[in-house]
């Protein structure tokens, strides 16, 4: 076999969701500030479409934003006022840390846990990469 041909069989046995160029959008937050805090009505919900657990996406973010928070019934409760688009710009850059695949781009990914350390893997393209930091 020549190498066009081992490409096209290659080709034509993966997967179809690595041809798809379905656009991957992170929902932005809706809230108010009530108060001194600031209110997620959403968050919940953006957790869902970036298929990780609410409260390792909740660590992260209020680590990342420096402020004492919590999830009460799907509603992230921040304990001072804090812009959307700043908490935007941290959901964003978890799911680019967390979600998306380094390779393909592609949020078909799930962390999986090895001993001590927790790999991205991806089951769109087949990588596996190790998670930058630790939450």
């Amino acid at each position: 076999m020549d190498y066009e041909q081992l490409l096209k069989r290659a080709r034509e046995k993966l997967p179809a969701s690595v041809f798809e160029k379905e656009r991957f959008e992170i929902p932005k937050v809706k809230g108010h500030v009530e108060g001194n805090k600031t209110v997620i009505s959403n968050f919940a919900q953006i957790a869902g479409v970036l298929r990780r657990p609410a409260d390792h996406l909740l660590k992260y973010t209020l680590k990342e934003l420096a402020t004492p928070g919590e999830l009460r019934g799907g509603f992230l409760i921040l304990g001072s006022k804090i812009a959307a688009t700043r908490i935007n710009e941290k959901i964003r850059q978890y799911a680019h840390e967390f979600v998306l695949c380094p390779d393909c781009g592609k949020p078909d990914t799930e962390i999986k846990k090895e001993g001590e350390f927790s790999f991205i893997k991806c089951s769109a393209c087949g990588s596996k990469h190790p998670v930058k930091s630790k939450i």
